[in-house]
């Protein structure tokens, strides 16, 4: 049955970002806590929430019986109807979003969040360009890829751009576009985009990842962050915050943002706003937009806004957060964690930076520490050629262990209700799998 399984899923459906030859799926048939079970029965430590999304791990009793629930009493209402979940869960947001967020507009995923904050920008200012950063990842659509700047972008667009996007560099100290260091740079990568703004028309916002992702888990440096809502307002573009999975204690707090204080125009999050257990996104906005629609046209819609199911899922996954008090784990978890994996750092010389916040940690893997020069580069994800970053994630999956490796990062980030224990077991197995990279590296 195994084997039938994964060919017959091999053989009708697509595996996602990347050449169908050669892909061989695990076949997954329960999850408990922060561990899978394959169809042999082995047991794999998710040490990175999947995607960045299983926030509450598996099996989750009060999700699984608000999904069921909700299901039975009112599966599916038109958008343009209400329900008593819609209005809890509207309540819940205005509690824990961050001040000034108003109004609300959910979707299926991260990137039709995206895409809704885009469109609802341009709506807004009636200015047609998005000022992104490289290093990020906003979504697969057509809106949400354009907006990415990483090598996924480089498949499509090629095709034409949906609308108007300009980048900006990211706030990567550890290799610097400028060759310069913190803090005598001056920030040079947030004052570009005031450069940029400057100088380009018809610039409606910024859409930023506070911070970066699947591309590195990118911390910007102190006084970033303040300096780029700054910009913002005195250019008077609009903020666009991408917490898709920066979201719902990730990194320690509600939304990344409230580590500085920032408050965005418009906010985007999904993941873990049902901890993945059912597809459901959130792009929420301020009073003044939403009062803009008020006589404006709102040019947006999908069948399955404010899905009731969806809804009853997030409305228990907040309930969870706060019953758990989830941000206490991620604190001391998350500090446990990020001391483990800097001893790997100390350790391994194809470490070249450890660097995270919270629950959501990365390891830049680096050739050689002199040059800090990558094993990997996005020219090599668009080739198609084998990455360190696959190989190393290949290799701990042999082991029992389930890691995101993207082209030059491993992306380290269990589930927020992740103990010790299971923190030493993943970085046990990195420290094995390490020895592969180490053998290639220089320096």
């Amino acid at each position: 049955m195994q084997d039938d399984v994964v060919s017959v899923t091999r053989a009708h459906l697509f595996g996602t970002w990347r050449k169908q030859r050669g892909w061989t799926p695990l076949n997954a048939v329960k999850g408990e806590g922060c561990y899978v079970l394959d169809a042999s029965g082995r047991s794999i430590l998710d040490f990175s929430s999947m995607l960045v999304c299983v926030n509450l791990g598996y099996s989750n009793r009060a999700i699984a019986e608000a999904v069921a629930s909700q299901i039975g009493t009112l599966p599916y209402v038109i958008p343009s109807m209400t329900t008593v979940v819609k209005a809890e869960v509207a309540r819940l947001l205005k509690e824990v979003l961050p001040e000034g967020l108003e109004k609300f507009f959910f979707s299926t995923s991260g990137t039709d969040a995206v895409e809704a904050a885009i469109k609802i920008a341009r709506l807004k200012t009636g200015r047609p360009k998005i000022l992104s950063r490289y290093f990020s990842y906003h979504g697969s659509t057509s809106g949400s890829i354009a907006a990415s700047g990483e090598v996924r972008r480089w498949f499509v667009e090629h095709f034409g751009k949906a609308g108007d996007v300009v980048f900006a560099p990211p706030p990567y100290c550890y290799r610097c576009p400028f060759k310069l260091k913190y803090p005598e740079c001056g920030i040079a990568c947030v004052e570009v985009i005031d450069h940029i703004i400057k100088n380009e028309f018809g610039i409606a916002g910024i859409i930023f990842e506070p911070v970066v992702g699947t591309n590195g888990v990118i911390v910007p440096p102190e006084g970033y962050m303040e300096r780029l809502q700054e910009i913002a307002r005195e250019n008077d573009v609009l903020l666009i915050d991408d917490e898709v999975m920066t979201g719902w204690f990730r990194t320690g707090k509600w939304f990344a943002v409230e580590h500085w204080g920032v408050k965005p125009d418009i906010l985007v999050t999904a993941k873990g706003l049902t901890s993945a257990y059912v597809p459901l996104a959130l792009t929420a906005v301020s009073r003044e937009i939403a009062e803009h629609f008020e006589d404006n046209f709102f040019a947006h819609g999908h069948t399955y806004e404010a899905h009731p199911v969806g809804l009853a899922a997030a409305k228990a996954a907040i309930q969870e957060y706060r019953r758990l008090r989830i941000w206490e784990n991620v604190e001391r978890v998350g500090r446990y964690l990020g001391r483990r994996l800097r001893e790997l750092e100390e350790r391994h010389r194809s470490v070249g930076e450890v660097r995270g916040i919270g629950m959501f940690w990365a390891i830049d893997l680096t050739r050689d520490r002199n040059t800090r020069e990558p094993f990997s580069v996005y020219a090599d994800k668009y080739a198609g050629n084998s990455t360190m970053a696959e190989r190393l994630a290949a290799e701990a999956l042999k082991r029992g262990v389930y890691l995101l490796g993207y082209v030059n990062n491993l992306v380290i980030a269990p589930p927020l209700i992740a103990t010790e224990a299971d923190v030493d077991r993943g970085v046990d197995v990195l420290d094995e799998v390490l020895r592969v990279s180490d053998q290639e590296a220089r320096g």
